[in-house]
């Protein structure tokens, strides 16, 4: 990538005392920061105040306020250009490989698998473009049957929609193919798990309700996003430069747990921590960023940019390095668990409505205010 990365995460709730006290496993030619910050305890012991159902954890700092308050949204349609997200998507499932963040992220979810006893017999992984989990749900569940669905916005693409080479299925045996979304059995997952691809979604709360419908009624749901402390540098060069939005919003964690009480899930929990990768230089920042997507805002900026705009941002983000000479960005990573909550019954009136004409009658007749 043009340079040497370096990366340390800061957690913003205690976790499990035995968890994540082991090295980043950075691509080759990167180096891992050993600076990591690590709380300790367990979960339910941290676990602070309600909103509107949802179980919420008190992670919130004041030095992260600003960043999220600049960046964050209300929940709902609006946040992303429908068609530039399915370009990004489109780009990322037609990619040699999957994001090292998106990879990393999966294995940071994929530790809190074991806090959950709960043996899923059939496994969905709804990531689609952002990259299939299927090896690491595989490892976690080995009698469970792991499905893969194709992405909604591009249908059966890349390896899983035109078949592995023939060596590769007489080797290896051929893996399931990918199902359409509107063709998963209703109630069937007993865990649903998507991972970064959420904050894709021009509106989360459909597809949030297309994830509870196809999970069965015992089972849960683990999903992993963009939070709005994300990509900060970037924002203060588009900013000072008058450039516009520098990304789509990223919804914030509390409003996504309030959705997911609103579409039908039930004890939810949200958490997220802060990942700093440091980066050697401008091309090895852009290089990573090139990887993870691009500016789905629907108010970004329309045309083609220039030579004079490229010099303009590498100046911009250069005057920001640290005193060590690196440049840091910031991701929010915010993680998302909950069950599938139970079907509503039916309605019941808290009161009767008598029209004025049988009112009448009854005062009329003695029999029937008896």
């Amino acid at each position: 990538m043009g340079g040497t990365r370096s990366a340390h995460r800061s957690h913003r709730w205690a976790g499990p005392a035995n968890r994540a006290r082991h090295a980043l496993q950075m691509p080759a030619g990167c180096v891992h920061s050993p600076h990591t910050q690590q709380g300790a305890g367990h979960p339910p012991n941290n676990w602070a105040g309600r909103r509107r159902g949802c179980i919420r954890l008190n992670i919130l700092r004041a030095a992260m306020a600003d960043n999220a308050l600049s960046s964050s949204t209300q929940p709902g349609a609006g946040r992303v250009d429908p068609v530039a997200s399915e370009r990004a998507l489109r780009r990322l499932a037609l990619g040699p490989q999957s994001p090292w963040l998106h990879d990393e992220v999966a294995r940071r979810m994929g530790e809190r698998l074991s806090w959950i006893k709960r043996q899923p017999e059939r496994v969905v992984d709804w990531s689609g473009a952002a990259g299939s989990c299927r090896a690491l749900l595989a490892a976690a569940y080995p009698r469970a049957l792991c499905q893969t669905v194709a992405d909604p916005a591009l249908g059966l693409v890349g390896d899983d929609a035109h078949g592995a080479p023939w060596w590769r299925r007489w080797l290896l045996g051929a893996a399931p193919a990918p199902v359409a979304w509107n063709a998963l059995p209703h109630g069937s997952a007993g865990l649903l798990w998507s991972n970064m691809r959420l904050h894709f979604a021009p509106d989360p709360l459909p597809l949030l309700r297309a994830w509870r419908q196809a999970i069965a009624p015992d089972g849960f749901l683990m999903f992993s996003t963009l939070g709005p402390g994300s990509l900060g540098l970037l924002r203060e060069v588009y900013a000072a430069a008058g450039w516009g939005p520098a990304h789509a919003p990223f919804v914030d964690m509390h409003d996504l747990g309030d959705m997911l009480v609103e579409t039908g899930f039930a004890e939810p929990v949200m958490d997220q921590e802060t990942l700093t990768l440091q980066y050697a230089n401008v091309d090895a920042l852009l290089a990573e960023l090139r990887t993870l997507g691009a500016n789905l805002a629907p108010n970004r900026f329309a045309g083609f940019r220039g030579r004079q705009w490229r010099q303009a941002l590498y100046q911009g983000i250069s005057q920001r390095t640290n005193r060590d000479g690196r440049i840091s960005l910031q991701f929010e990573l915010v993680y998302g668990h909950a069950f599938r909550a139970a079907d509503a019954g039916p309605r019941v009136e808290a009161q009767t409505q008598i029209g004025l004409d049988e009112l009448k009658l009854m005062l009329r007749n003695p029999r029937l205010r008896k």
